[in-house]
């Protein structure tokens, strides 16, 4: 039996995901592990579709950090060429020792009027290098203008700060099976008001064509009112489930990838946030149940939550659905 007609009759689809329904015309994984979405932007220059802003707030920490070293070195290189070009009888206070010691004699009076210290030991002489130093100094403070920006939004930025289980499991459920997966909030923020909203893409047969076809998977419980511990959430395969009668083979044929979205109130930021996941049939791991991931701390006066066994899972036997 073909998996279009395995697929449960009373699984409604979607049409409004924003993912489009020609299979050949996706990539293998519609969405990252990371939540962003797996679509690169072609057709326009490169400077057009790159928002610089948005770049910055978005990369990791350390490479943030390694991109405004980058830019400091390479701005007080590019102007310590002028200075030399110039000429060195024109930073009064140095002595033409060698070229290298010129070099970065120039290069440190670079970084010294762009950061607008001004030791005063070496300073310009004549209208051309005043010029060029008055020239860097506005450029300096423009820049420390931005990058103080960018640090501010960086720290400013609403985030869940949400960390997902590797895998989401087949369990045994209630006389029946569900599809779970489990979340918690890994930072000293709490959040309230969480819902999850669960998408799956599957790719079925239709009139002779692979297309995409996506259902919306109803939950146990799609909303919580404070994220305290690790939430399981549970999606019962019952008789309006798309994953009825499906086989594992069935839906790694299918190249199903589920899609989940996150969206809470953190009380901190006053604001909602929102953060995405996905799982591939490869992620999917049949009878198995979550680990428990919190307990009692030794003398008994918190509850604590072990977010490094977010993972952890034990294999079971699967309920026999008639």
């Amino acid at each position: 039996m073909s998996i279009t007609k395995k697929i449960n009759q009373f699984a409604k689809s979607l049409n409004d995901t924003g993912f489009g329904k020609n299979s050949s015309d996706n990539a293998v994984r519609l969405a990252k592990k990371n939540g962003q979405v797996n679509v690169k932007k072609m057709g326009i220059p490169f400077w057009k579709k790159i928002s610089l802003y948005h770049s910055m707030i978005a990369m990791g920490k350390i490479k943030f950090i390694g991109c405004i070293l980058l830019f400091f070195v390479l701005i007080n290189l590019f102007f310590a060429e002028i200075y030399l070009l110039i000429g060195i009888e024109h930073l009064g206070g140095l002595q033409n020792v060698s070229p290298a010691k010129d070099f970065w004699e120039a290069f440190f009076f670079s970084a010294q009027t762009f950061t607008t210290v001004g030791y005063g030991r070496v300073y310009p002489v004549g209208f051309l290098t005043s010029a060029v130093s008055s020239l860097e100094a506005l450029i300096g403070i423009l820049s420390a203008a931005l990058a103080t920006g960018l640090l501010y939004g960086r720290f400013s930025k609403p985030e869940a700060y949400l960390r997902f289980s590797h895998h989401i499991l087949v369990s045994p459920f209630d006389q029946m099976n569900a599809l779970m997966f489990r979340l918690a909030s890994y930072k000293n923020n709490h959040l309230t008001d969480v819902e999850v909203n669960i998408v799956v893409a599957m790719e079925i047969e239709e009139n002779g064509k692979i297309v995409n076809r996506f259902f919306n998977l109803a939950l146990e419980l799609a909303k919580i009112n404070s994220l305290a511990f690790s939430w399981t959430v549970v999606h019962p395969i019952d008789e309006k489930s798309p994953f009825k009668s499906l086989s594992y083979e069935d839906i790694k044929n299918a190249n199903t990838e589920i899609l989940i979205f996150v969206k809470a109130f953190d009380d901190q930021f006053s604001n909602i946030v929102m953060q995405r996941t996905s799982y591939t049939a490869d992620e999917v791991v049949m009878g198995a149940k979550f680990k428990k991931m919190y307990g009692i701390s030794a003398n008994g006066k918190t509850t604590e939550l072990w977010l490094d066994q977010i993972n952890d899972f034990e294999g079971v036997e699967l309920n026999k659905i008639i």
